[in-house]
């Protein structure tokens, strides 16, 4: 298995001496500058928070919500947003991701459960804050 830094394109372990190059460094910092800057360009992003994150180590993502003028569960969450992204606010902290890259990691890594805190039940998955970083890593 690659070390996280191969995978990030990184020649080495960040601790250990190298000979300098200079435009090499450049360049991947200049990739980050790139990354962030496009972040925080997003038009439409969902922002989520959950309160039990820290005791229970999963994020809560609803799916559906019921309906109490139809009496019916109709879908809602990440199945109807139009957002290009969700971000997680997390103490201090914000974890950004798309919502396709969301949606695939519920589908591979989502534990179905229902939500029955009156007066909005909800249906969704629960998912590791590690499952996102994984699945942006390509692990």
């Amino acid at each position: 298995m690659k070390s996280w830094h191969s995978r990030l394109g990184i020649s080495q372990e960040p601790n250990v001496p190298a000979n300098s190059d200079f435009d090499i460094d450049l360049k991947f910092g200049q990739q980050g500058e790139a990354t962030v800057a496009n972040i925080l360009s997003i038009q439409t992003v969902e922002v989520k928070r959950d309160k039990r994150w820290k005791e229970t180590g999963n994020l809560y993502i609803e799916t559906e919500c019921w309906y109490n003028a139809s009496q019916s569960w109709k879908p809602s969450g990440l199945n109807v947003s139009k957002a290009t992204h969700y971000a997680f606010v997390l103490e201090n902290m914000v974890v950004i991701t798309t919502t396709e890259d969301l949606k695939a990691v519920v589908e591979k890594n989502g534990r179905p459960i229902e939500c029955k805190i009156e007066p909005n039940p909800s249906k969704g998955y629960l998912i590791k804050l590690s499952h996102i970083v994984e699945h942006q890593i390509g692990s």
